[in-house]
């Protein structure tokens, strides 16, 4: 699997307190051993982030990202990360 994160995501990560991004690099490196861990409610989103998904990073933050192909996770782009409130 590779990820990348986009400009977004990384602004957005550069604003999070120490905590929530410990928190966050903690949850993506157990995404990257398995994207379905019970615990990152890896989840497909509609509406605006159609063709997005989400995992949860703490009980309100989220990560938003899409991968390619479809359905493979080959490949993973983290588009943002933030609130629930902030990001839908």
């Amino acid at each position: 699997m590779k990820v990348t994160f986009t400009k977004k995501y990384r602004k957005s990560f550069s604003k999070l307190h120490k905590k929530q991004k410990k928190q966050a690099i903690e949850r993506i490196e157990i995404f990257l051993n398995n994207p379905f861990e019970i615990g990152l409610r890896n989840h497909k989103l509609y509406g605006r982030y159609d063709g997005y998904r989400s995992i949860n990073v703490t009980g309100d933050y989220r990560a938003i990202f899409r991968e390619y192909p479809n359905g493979t996770y080959e490949f993973v782009e983290f588009v943002d990360i933030g609130t629930h409130s902030e990001l839908y």
